[in-house]
């Protein structure tokens, strides 16, 4: 019978100086990466939080942290009127059901020549600023920002995972809108990330994120800018303090995401129900019901099929934006809430 021969680690002294080099860098790899990945798990973690904020403000980096773009800058500024409808168009008429149209293979709804609306998910992506009130005013806008591409995977994500509820997902995307680091972010949160995003997704929520400022900084920051944006800025960083704790409740995040008290009033020249023509040539408007539940609604010209065959509508592509500015961006989604499938379109579609 023949025995495997046994490979036993060379000896230090039989190696050549060249070897025991490349050994020695080696073992010596090996300890600072078990050392660093027991701290990182274990050890000092508030500690290291908190440090990670007060480094801003060492070596005059204060600067760099004001500049720091937020991560969806989406205003009311980046909203096209061009084209734009009064709230009585399309009047008297009734929409039909806009979940019954056929499903694009990349996500959304194939588009027919007719009016549609649909009751669906939506989401909150402006901290420490005031929900959707009576009389505001919401028009289609871009996804813009740094963390651009990973909050529209997420929304688009959600749609084959339902397991997810509505909850965790905000939770995750306050998280990222607070630009929460994602090594700080609690077990609950971080499982969220990983049901929806694959490895390389993941990655995507590392680039542009803080820690907790301590107060110290928060003081000094906060000195330097108006009033409307101290407000997001102080309500940013208690979500990165939430999301990092572990043990924190969607209520308790909310009530720093949301702010109470009175809207300021809506602006007259941009009333609730206004239309806006989206880019591909249909027109669409929203109604929050509140952060979390929008009413679209979509109106398609029979002309427009006839030059722009194929049109999709994929709601996370677009922001319902308030022309208030202390109110919220509302992300949209592809999600009905309490569709009826027994309805049957009147409109003959052949997409």
């Amino acid at each position: 019978m023949k025995h495997k021969k046994l490979l036993l680690p060379t000896p230090i002294h039989l190696l050549s100086l060249k070897n025991f080099k490349k050994h020695l860098i080696i073992c010596l790899g090996i300890c600072l990466f078990c050392s660093t990945t027991v701290q990182a798990q274990f050890g000092g973690f508030g500690k290291a939080i908190l440090g990670k904020g007060a480094d801003m403000v060492s070596g005059g980096s204060l600067n760099k942290l004001l500049k720091q773009p937020q991560a969806i800058t989406t205003s009311f500024n980046d909203v096209n009127k061009t084209g734009s409808k009064p709230p009585s168009f399309m009047e008297g008429q009734v929409a039909e059901p806009l979940y019954l149209l056929p499903k694009a293979p990349g996500g959304g709804f194939k588009l027919c020549a007719g009016f549609y609306e649909m009751t669906s998910k939506s989401y909150c992506l402006h901290a420490g600023t005031r929900g959707p009130s009576t009389g505001d005013g919401y028009m289609l806008a871009p996804v813009l920002g740094p963390k651009r591409d990973v909050v529209i995977l997420i929304l688009k994500h959600a749609e084959t995972h339902p397991e997810v509820d509505q909850h965790s997902i905000q939770i995750l995307l306050w998280s990222i809108i607070a630009r929460t680091r994602f090594v700080d972010m609690g077990s609950d949160i971080k499982l969220t990330a990983t049901r929806l995003l694959s490895a390389n997704e993941l990655l995507m929520l590392e680039g542009g994120a803080l820690g907790v400022l301590p107060a110290s900084v928060m003081d000094k920051a906060k000195s330097q800018f108006p009033p409307a944006v101290q407000s997001v800025f102080e309500a940013e960083n208690n979500i990165r303090r939430l999301a990092a704790s572990g043990n924190s409740s969607y209520e308790e995040m909310e009530k720093y995401a949301m702010l109470a008290g009175l809207a300021p009033a809506p602006d007259p020249a941009v009333p609730s129900g206004i239309w806006s023509l989206h880019p591909d040539g249909y027109y669409i408007r929203f109604y929050p019901h509140s952060y979390s539940k929008t009413t679209v609604q979509i109106y398609v010209p029979k002309e427009l099929l006839s030059t722009k065959p194929g049109l999709v509508y994929d709601g996370p592509n677009g922001i319902a934006c308030p022309a208030n500015v202390g109110s919220q961006r509302l992300a949209q989604t592809n999600e009905p809430l309490n569709p009826d499938y027994n309805q049957k379109l009147k409109t003959i579609c052949n997409q």
